[in-house]
């Protein structure tokens, strides 16, 4: 009798652990900030034929959605950002994969002081969307809810792809915009480890940037590939819900326009907070990141409020 209720209890909590997982970055801020904020449980496995969706909000203050070769100083920046998500989990020559798509809607209000001049943008509009393709090589092939819930895996390791489509909003006469009128690729490599109620989790990354050549009507916009690493460290409670510390290294980046007054590269760390709460096959989601360490870019603050639903993968 003990182990026909186990199963379902296993698959409940697998379920729960899909739900927190099971979307990227579901409240990203468009633009610059995509690429600069950290993302734990990333690498949770989940059975093949799972689907998730969710809203999200976001909002930033602070030196935000600004490229680095935008001469503004003191840059002060409010964004307010709802964005939809959604991913699914399938197989791949037998090991578990997922797709996911996220596209951002924002509306944000800057100041600061070009050439010595005060400078005010507001703008409303599509950021750009974001796909993101990844596999799990280790720990984790492609099962169904039952099958998966019983192997039960300690380690997996992952890789990913990210693309950042240049379809936001964009005018080339202004400095500040929600879209980068560029394409931005991001391989990802990671590994994470169960510890009894806690999953530790490395990532490596490398951002590239193809140029804007629609920089301020013509301009060339240039940056160097941006490394970033990440760490976390998440705690599983027992009725479900989980609270992470991560933090996010940034290397790198260095930006110019017309290939020359290249700026300086990025040498950033984040700190964040995220704390998932499991409601049956939903979840909420709250996070919170900060600057410790800026040296170009990166100096804002983020507050994430995320609704998550799964559905499909068997029973």
């Amino acid at each position: 009798m003990r182990s026909v209720g186990r199963a379902p209890l296993l698959r409940r909590g697998l379920a729960a652990a899909l739900l927190v997982a099971a979307l990227l970055a579901a409240a990203a801020v468009p633009g610059v900030a995509v690429a600069q904020d950290v993302e734990p449980r990333f690498l949770t496995p989940a059975p093949v034929g799972m689907n998730g969706a969710g809203l999200g909000y976001a909002f930033s203050t602070g030196a935000v959605l600004l490229d680095k070769t935008i001469p503004v100083e003191d840059l002060d920046g409010d964004i307010h950002t709802v964005s939809a998500a959604f991913a699914r989990f399938f197989g791949l020559f037998g090991m578990t994969s997922r797709a996911d798509l996220l596209v951002p809607f924002a509306t944000g209000d800057w100041t600061g002081e070009l050439s010595g001049i005060d400078t005010v943008r507001s703008a409303t509009g599509f950021g750009d969307p974001v796909v993101r393709a990844a596999v799990f090589f280790v720990g984790a092939p492609a099962l169904s809810a039952p099958d998966l819930a019983a192997l039960d895996p300690q380690t997996v390791a992952g890789l990913s792809l990210r693309v950042r489509v240049p379809l936001g909003q964009y005018d080339n006469d202004k400095l500040i915009n929600l879209g980068t009128n560029r394409w931005t690729f991001s391989p990802k490599l990671g590994v994470a480890h169960r510890a009894g109620r806690f999953v530790l989790e490395l990532y490596g990354a490398v951002w590239l940037f193809t140029d804007n050549t629609d920089f301020l009507d013509g301009n060339t916009q240039s940056q160097d590939p941006l490394v970033a690493l990440q760490a976390h460290v998440s705690y599983r409670f027992k009725r479900g819900f989980w609270l992470a510390a991560s933090t996010r290294q940034s290397f790198g980046g260095a930006a110019s326009i017309n290939g020359a007054e290249e700026t300086t590269p990025e040498s950033n760390n984040r700190l964040g907070v995220t704390l998932a709460i499991p409601l049956g096959h939903n979840v909420l989601k709250f996070a919170f990141t900060t600057p410790l360490s800026t040296a170009a870019g990166n100096d804002y603050n983020t507050f994430y409020a995320v609704w998550q639903h799964a559905w499909g993968g068997g029973p």
